[in-house]
């Protein structure tokens, strides 16, 4: 089904941004498979390079894409990939990139049927037949086959960029189950990102990147990198501070300039839509990181009532237009 959607993409795209937004790495594999890496496409829009060096290396998944309309990290990675891919020796980690839902990048869309980064779980109600369903199926075969034999340094990088407005122009969500030493060295890597505040996650809601911290030990995270913008027309700069530190990353190199810690914020609820009653107390417009004071109502559905219960509280992610049984906010304190 993804790849049945019209392809609906600007004019004047470099063509290397062309090429990663339609998953056409033949340019890329060629170049990694000439300096003797092992380079396969094992389904539409994944491409893994391994060294055949003997030597086991991190291996780092990277993807763009699961938001057909977050067009920026489409771009970091296509110029990244570019770059590596003419210098295929510099690239220290094996890699598998993702270009996650591809028909909504076609069509110009956040998502076909649903919302793609909500399907890597098993129990998919109604949804099962869609056609993010049957994407993520494909994904998270080529995910395991890609984990099964790593070593210990595992990574997943899920690129994304945000709706609405933020006070953190750029933030993420961790798992809290990673493993205490690899969650450290995330955190500092996503603070050399440019990332400005990292909430830790208590439960999986079906994202890709819990999938394969749950499923894989990966250190895995969702990386919100400023905002929704069309494809070719994003201010790249902005994404300046990340696009280093994934060079780096894929480098084997130290990311340039100080090390920046972000602040961490912990999960105090999710607040689920159960029924099409759900209203929210506050604007469309109300930007990520908000902050509410305790007793404040944030949103209510039907007999339902969610208020504040800590002194403060942030919320992130408000959206009731979302499905009834999906996540419409999620409130979060800061520890540090």
């Amino acid at each position: 089904m993804q790849q049945q959607q019209q392809q609906q993409l600007p004019e004047g795209l470099d063509e290397c941004v062309r090429a990663f937004a339609t998953a056409d790495f033949t340019a890329v594999a060629q170049r990694f498979s000439h300096a003797g890496f092992d380079v396969s496409q094992p389904a539409d829009g994944v491409l893994t390079i391994h060294s055949d060096s003997g030597h086991q290396r991190p291996a780092v998944l990277v993807s763009a894409g699961v938001h057909g309309d977050e067009t920026g990290p489409i771009e970091i990675m296509a110029y990244l990939l570019d770059a590596l891919s003419r210098e295929p020796q510099a690239l220290k980690v094996d890699l598998m990139l993702c270009v996650g839902n591809i028909g909504a990048i076609r069509a110009g869309k956040r998502f076909i049927d649903a919302d793609l980064n909500r399907m890597f779980r098993t129990e998919r109600g109604t949804l099962a037949g869609t056609a993010e369903a049957a994407r993520a199926d494909e994904m998270i075969a080529v995910t395991d086959d890609f984990f099964v034999n790593a070593g210990p340094q595992r990574w997943h990088l899920d690129l994304h960029t945000a709706i609405r407005p933020s006070h953190y122009p750029a933030f993420a969500i961790v798992p809290e189950l990673i493993e205490d030493k690899a969650r450290t060295r995330l955190i500092s890597w996503l603070g050399q990102a440019g990332v400005g505040a990292v909430i830790m996650n208590p439960k999986s809601v079906g994202t890709y990147s819990y999938y394969s911290a749950e499923h894989h030990g990966a250190a895995g995270t969702t990386v919100e990198l400023g905002r929704v913008g069309t494809l070719g027309q994003n201010n790249l700069e902005q994404f300046d501070d990340a696009s280093k530190a994934l060079d780096a990353l894929l480098r084997g190199k130290a990311a340039p300039g100080d090390v920046r810690q972000p602040n961490v914020y912990s999960t105090a609820r999710q607040v689920i839509k159960l029924s099409d009653a759900f209203t929210m107390a506050f604007g469309r417009d109300t930007w990520n990181f908000t902050p509410l004071k305790q007793g404040e109502e944030i949103a209510r559905d039907g007999d339902t009532v969610y208020r504040v219960e800590h002194p403060e509280e942030l919320v992130v992610f408000p959206n009731p237009d979302v499905r009834i049984g999906l996540r419409a906010a999620l409130m979060v304190v800061r520890v540090s």
